[in-house]
């Protein structure tokens, strides 16, 4: 029998509760909007308001440079990124990026640059991004061709990156380069002379999306994050940290897929019966149920852990996103359909959520990728 001091062990603590709290809220606040900011190839400027005004944006953000906590929380972030997911996809990646183009600057920055962008981001009056892959590069990113040379006192980038989050939109891009024998990471604000960007692609549930083009681009030294060579290092912390995130994203919208079944499924009525006691349905249904259950508790695990010591947990953190992701996939078939005709019909609820679940499982590492690394982890330390 669990012990009364026990009893809140699966619980999240209140902190996070309130997170929660407020997360849905602003998500809510959103609800009128979101199916034309889900469909914008720009940041929506009511979206970016919104979420301004809300001071979320101020979890990904250390508290010495106005954020919340004393350093970024991945259990935080998981935790609003579920709530803002079940309602807009802008609106959760909005937020999101702004952690993941700022992290490597937070850990690695110099006081200065730091002191200068992170504020900014805090407050949403700076959009960051995180520049990684290329044309003809996606997830073998040591096969990169970006080049960044120290000339005259200053750092030289040329490359092209491809499908960048807030590619276009941002404010500075935080990209991976070759240097020298290794790999940096360079902040480049996007009004630098030779920095372009285009839209060639966009993706089956519209995102911010572009190419980002650097032609003899010229930042002062301080603009290297971290040391030379060692950029990979904080690319990883990165991943390590915000992974985890993904997995509460796609929980947040499994969740709503769930709901926009349950709700059809009450309200119609065949062969004499209610839709959600005919055939297999009440099975779907309840499926769908276990299945978000089993993803939020490994999730919420995984991002308690890695806000613990993000890099020794990233096995935790993969786990959950690739075991969310594949949930959030199978939930969206499954109340399609449930619902039939009308979860296959344009500009609804559930083809929005449809369209948005399948990227999931590719960005921020495919889902086999994560597995072959998983694989190998497991194989060479030979323990659980």
């Amino acid at each position: 029998m669990v012990s009364e001091s026990e009893q809140g062990l699966f619980e999240l603590p209140s902190k996070y509760v309130e997170l929660q709290v407020e997360a849905r809220a602003l998500a809510e606040s959103v609800r009128d909007i979101a199916a034309r900011a889900d469909e914008s190839d720009g940041i929506d400027v009511d979206v970016r308001k919104r979420l301004q005004a809300s001071g979320l944006a101020e979890v990904t953000v250390p508290s010495r440079y106005g954020g919340r906590f004393d350093e970024v929380d991945s259990l935080a972030v998981t935790v609003i990124r579920e709530r803002l997911a079940s309602e807009c996809g802008h609106l959760d990646s909005l937020f999101a990026m702004q952690g993941i183009g700022s992290y490597g600057l937070s850990v690695g920055g110099t006081p200065a640059m730091q002191e200068y962008w992170l504020p900014r981001v805090a407050n949403l009056d700076a959009i960051a991004a995180l520049g990684l892959t290329e044309p003809d590069v996606g997830s073998d990113l040591k096969a990169l061709t970006t080049s960044i040379e120290e000339i005259d006192g200053q750092l030289v980038v040329n490359g092209h990156k491809s499908f960048i989050t807030n590619g276009g939109d941002a404010d500075f891009y935080s990209i991976l380069g070759r240097e020298g024998d290794g790999y940096s990471l360079v902040l480049i604000p996007a009004n630098t002379p030779g920095v372009s960007t285009e839209r060639p692609h966009q993706i089956i549930a519209p995102h911010v999306l572009g190419d980002v083009i650097l032609r003899d681009v010229r930042v002062p030294l301080d603009h290297r994050i971290g040391m030379q060579g060692k950029g990979f290092s904080l690319v990883l912390a990165t991943l390590a940290t915000f992974r985890v995130s993904v997995a509460g994203a796609a929980v947040g919208l499994a969740e709503a897929a769930l709901k926009e079944a349950v709700q059809h499924a009450k309200g119609r009525e065949q062969f004499g019966v209610s839709l959600s006691r005919l055939g297999s349905v009440p099975e779907h249904l309840a499926m769908c149920w276990t299945d978000i259950e089993m993803a939020r508790s490994l999730t919420y695990r995984a991002a308690a852990a890695s806000a613990r010591d993000a890099r020794a947990n990233l096995h935790l953190s993969s786990m959950a996103k690739v075991a969310a992701t594949e949930v959030a996939g199978r939930v969206v078939d499954r109340a399609v359909q449930v619902m039939g005709r009308y979860g296959i019909s344009r500009g609804s609820t559930i083809e929005r959520l449809y369209r948005e679940a399948r990227p999931m499982r590719i960005y921020e590492g495919s889902t086999e990728v994560i597995l072959d690394s998983l694989a190998k982890q497991l194989v060479k330390d030979g323990t659980l």
